[in-house]
């Protein structure tokens, strides 16, 4: 089958969770925690890289060999992290394509009565100058003071990705309340206008929105006229369930239901509307996304039972939103299929073990062989023993012998 991709996932911020004392658990909590972590990474460059490293490395033995890594650039943590990645990327660059993505996670804007941005957006500007291979930008426009200063955001990280030719990913829309503006609305409207601007004719890049659980709450009638307004831009929507559905609607903890599925609801966007939409990893250990692994793999069968959706062609909608899907999320090429033909690019994956497509997604096997550009680059296998209980005298013998060793070391340990 074609290899892995994660469209979104943060490479700075894996592995942190022992290091946050989370009381609540809420997203301001995970905000602030998060804050205060970045602030030793600067002073830990080895640590950054470590952490990293494992990430991709375990990644790569999913199936992964593509992924869009968000690096944030701050005040906090200054450029510290994007040299973490540069170093990755060169590290893995036979193994996985590690594409950049500079990211702006904490507010553009300083105050609410600020109208130019901070120093923040300063020290974006100045990664996207001083440092080459990066390859996107994005940011998280919810986190600013004021719904105008959000849009502001918008509009100053799409004129960024223009100047410089990059992708463009948003962290979008992350919220469950009816009262507020979809900013999605507010995306396709600038980057259209750019589309019009003669001297924007080189900038056709492509456009990733994460998270988007407001649209979770779309009518029909919205849908249509967002994939009106959609018409023909490189658009890709990308659910995030690991992280969705952890943060989103504890309001509703205490209805009888709890909390809604508050993730875009991949095999029915696809189906009914014809949407670009990918799923990704987003987080790993930490105060956003405690929980799980690095295998997109995992999202595929979370999402058989959090979308109700386990016929042939939601199987397929599934694999494709971690393979082709998120390829195309990152910018690359990929055909919307899950079969191989001549001519393919050679990165591939093996599943072990699995006989058809829907084991691959109803229940992965752990062993995996993982292909890019024709060569090998990672394989691993179970290593399973079990033994049934012997009553015979070797067995017995063989307790006893133990028995004394560890009686002997525990004498030796008292003398």
């Amino acid at each position: 089958m074609p290899s892995l991709c994660h469209s979104h996932i943060h490479l700075d911020k894996c592995f942190i969770y022992d290091r946050c004392n989370c009381i609540n658990g809420d997203f301001p909590e995970a905000l602030k925690l998060t804050a205060e972590a970045k602030q030793q990474f600067p002073q830990n460059q080895g640590d950054l890289i470590q952490r990293g490293r494992r990430l991709i490395h375990e990644s790569i033995e999913c199936g992964v060999t593509a992924m869009r890594v968000h690096v944030e650039v701050d005040e906090f943590v200054k450029f510290s992290c994007l040299e973490a990645a540069l170093s990755l990327k060169a590290e893995f660059r036979s193994a996985c394509h590690v594409q950049i993505s500079v990211f702006a996670q904490e507010p553009l804007f300083s105050t609410a009565n600020d109208d130019a941005p901070g120093s923040n957006f300063a020290l974006l500007e100045t990664a996207l100058r001083k440092y080459g291979n990066i390859e996107s930008v994005g940011s998280a426009p919810y986190v600013e003071p004021t719904i105008t200063q959000a849009k502001m955001n918008i509009r100053l990280v799409l004129e960024l990705a223009v100047r410089h030719d990059l992708h463009l990913d948003f962290h979008l829309d992350y919220n469950l309340d009816p009262a507020s503006e979809p900013l999605i609305f507010e995306v396709v409207s600038r980057v259209q206008e750019v589309h019009r601007q003669p001297t924007s004719e080189h900038w056709r890049k492509h456009v990733t929105i994460g998270h988007a659980t407001r649209l979770q709450l779309f009518t029909p009638e919205e849908w249509h006229k967002l994939i009106m307004r959609i018409g023909d831009l490189h658009i890709t929507l990308v659910g995030l369930p690991n992280s969705d559905l952890y943060m989103q609607g504890r309001a509703d903890a205490h209805k009888p239901l709890g909390a809604p599925r508050a993730t875009l609801r991949v095999p029915q966007l696809v189906r009914q509307h014809g949407l670009q939409v990918a799923m990704s990893v987003n987080n790993v250990g930490n105060a956003f996304t405690p929980q799980g692994s690095v295998d997109p793999l995992a999202l595929c069968t979370l999402g058989v039972a959090i979308f109700q959706a386990a016929t042939p062609e939601d199987i397929h909608a599934l694999a494709c939103s971690v393979t082709s899907a998120s390829k195309r999320a990152m910018g690359l090429n990929a055909p919307g299929r899950m079969s191989i033909e001549a001519g393919d690019t050679a990165d591939l994956l093996v599943m072990h073990h699995s006989r058809s497509l829907a084991d691959v997604v109803l229940n992965p096997s752990y062993d995996r062989t993982t292909i890019r550009g024709g060569v090998v680059v990672s394989s691993r296998h179970t290593v399973s023993r079990l033994s049934a209980p012997r009553n015979d005298r070797r067995s017995i013998a063989y307790v006893g012998v133990l028995l004394l060793v560890g009686l002997w070391w525990l004498r030796k340990e008292c003398i």
